[in-house]
């Protein structure tokens, strides 16, 4: 069984060609049309000699061609380099060198950056995207109609390079190596996310998709993150309709459900989830054909949850766990949520998610420790052996991976995600996740959104901070923000110092910007 990106897009087009594949604003194509395109564009690469293994850069937003693109590298047996499309000319080079680029496929809107680094390549693809920007290259028209339509590349292997970026909030992004086999079977429908149970071949997803009728998914991240490229690659595996945004806007996600009649959305966290849900309050919007909203990646609040409980009673809301090295491990479906904050998602564990402890062990009930996923597991790394190491370790004979977050065991089973070991805030020797705080905090109806930090202290080591974004017309009240956060949770976690900014910022992805806000504290007086 091969397992594999490319062929099992294959098998969803030899189901049912006929299907709408994807749709990106006005437009959309077939499974036969994407299959054809992709191929005329993975032969003229391997013109360009593309071939097994070799890296290929796409920095792009999201459109049908970005997609055509990833489908058309893997069909290559290559390997698709995830590129920030909002990086600069220095973080672009980068990841050009990190990654071992010779092929970037890039927006044409983009090529005065491309442009001040092309000495490092020897390909570069423009996709269409509206601008007149000019670069010494291809156009993707010419790269496709240059390229034959049929699919003539030989056998390919589950044990081929998928090649993940993350998303680098603390510092330069690390690239994440997987077999396309482990990767689907943990992100891609290999496995049952609510049994664990393995499907049974690499044609399960087709054969399925074949016999019921397709799903419309609206996919909102941007394609650059694995949220987005696996809830796509996924549904396209199963015959669905992947719908994209060129843009994230809140109004456009609910004129879209209408037109396209969505099913599913998958989203990023509060970033995406508070300005969508507001928008349909705000407005007159059917949201009638949808059936499931899904959340993951990033904080989703108490306080937003209630907003979708309250608004799309007869809407599955769930909140998935899992990172770029583990793929899921975790899934709660949102129930009736308390007035209060909670520590962070409780979820019923994936397949092989356990916690360990600090010896080292499996974590008992009540314990906090570290998030770990066995079973199907990345390869490392690339190019860092020292943070390969760190990531991958042995429990009772059994490999996992474990990317730093904090989790806790209950009594019931289920497992409590607490956040990233990394931002935890060590204030008097008490830990503060900033999940938990930012909940509290988000749960004010002043409050938009927030993000919380821990600063220096010279008597605490570290203290609470929090920086607060107010919804329009707000005023600033640092003492009833204060008052209500202690309401929610215990006096030592509210923060110490507030500052109230026009805009948290966020990476294209909705995570937490640590970098800008360390220096936002640094640099201005709390309020």
């Amino acid at each position: 069984m091969a397992a594999n990106i490319a062929d099992l897009f294959e098998h969803a087009v030899d189901a049912f060609g006929d299907r709408v594949a994807v749709a990106c604003g006005e437009r959309a194509a077939t499974y036969a049309e994407l299959e054809e395109t992709a191929n005329r564009l993975a032969h003229f690469l391997r013109s360009r000699g593309v071939g097994k293994g070799a890296h290929v850069g796409l920095y792009a937003g999201n459109s049908i061609e970005a997609l055509v693109a990833m489908i058309a590298v893997y069909k290559l047996r290559a390997v698709v380099v995830n590129v920030n499309y909002r990086y600069v000319e220095n973080e672009l080079q980068y990841l050009i060198t990190d990654a071992g680029l010779d092929v970037l496929i890039h927006d044409r809107g983009l090529s005065e950056r491309v442009g001040a680094v092309a000495s490092g390549l020897t390909t570069m693809i423009a996709l269409p995207d509206g601008s007149r920007s000019d670069l010494p290259g291809v156009s993707y028209a010419d790269a496709v109609g240059a390229g034959k339509p049929g699919r003539d590349f030989g056998e390919r292997s589950g044990d081929d390079i998928y090649l993940l970026y993350t998303g680098g909030t603390t510092g330069y992004p690390k690239g994440v190596i997987w077999r396309h086999e482990d990767v689907w079977r943990v992100l891609g429908g290999g496995i049952d996310f609510m049994t664990g149970i393995p499907l049974d071949d690499e044609w399960a997803q087709s054969r399925r998709g074949a016999e019921t009728p397709p799903m419309t998914r609206l996919c909102l991240a941007p394609l650059i993150h694995g949220n987005a490229q696996w809830a796509a690659l996924a549904g396209l595996f199963a015959g669905d309709t992947v719908v994209f945004l060129p843009h994230f806007d809140a109004e456009e996600v609910w004129r879209t459900v209408e037109r396209r009649r969505v099913n599913v959305i998958v989203l990023i966290g509060d970033a995406m989830a508070r300005p969508i849900i507001e928008a349909y309050l705000a407005g007159s919007h059917d949201g009638s054909s949808l059936v499931a909203i899904s959340s993951s990646a990033a904080l989703f609040s108490p306080s937003v949850k209630r907003q979708y409980l309250q608004a799309l009673p007869d809407v599955m809301v769930t909140d998935a766990i899992g990172a770029s090295e583990t793929g899921f491990t975790g899934l709660g479906i949102v129930a009736d949520v308390a007035g209060g904050a909670v520590d962070g998602p409780r979820v019923m564990p994936g397949p092989d998610t356990i916690v360990i402890d600090e010896h080292g062990r499996k974590a008992p009930p009540g314990v906090i420790g570290r998030l770990a996923r066995g079973g199907h597991v990345p390869l490392g790394y690339y190019n860092d052996p020292a943070k390969t190491a760190e990531l991958l370790t042995e429990v009772d004979g059994v490999r996992y991976a474990v990317p730093g977050d904090l989790a806790r065991i209950e009594d019931d089973g289920t497992i409590t995600l607490l956040g990233r070991g990394n931002t935890c805030v060590n204030t008097g020797g008490e830990k503060v996740f900033p999940e938990e705080v930012e909940g509290a905090l988000k749960s004010h109806p002043d409050v938009f959104d927030a993000l919380v930090i821990g600063i220096p202290d010279d008597l605490l080591g570290q203290k609470v901070a929090a920086l607060v974004q107010l919804r329009d017309g707000a005023k600033a009240d640092v003492d009833g923000l204060d008052t209500l956060v202690r309401q929610r949770i215990a006096g030592f976690k509210a923060p110490r110092a507030i500052w109230f900014v026009d805009r948290i910022q966020r990476t294209i992805s909705g995570k937490a910007d640590y970098r800008w806000a360390h220096a936002w504290t640094r640099e201005n007086d709390a309020d």
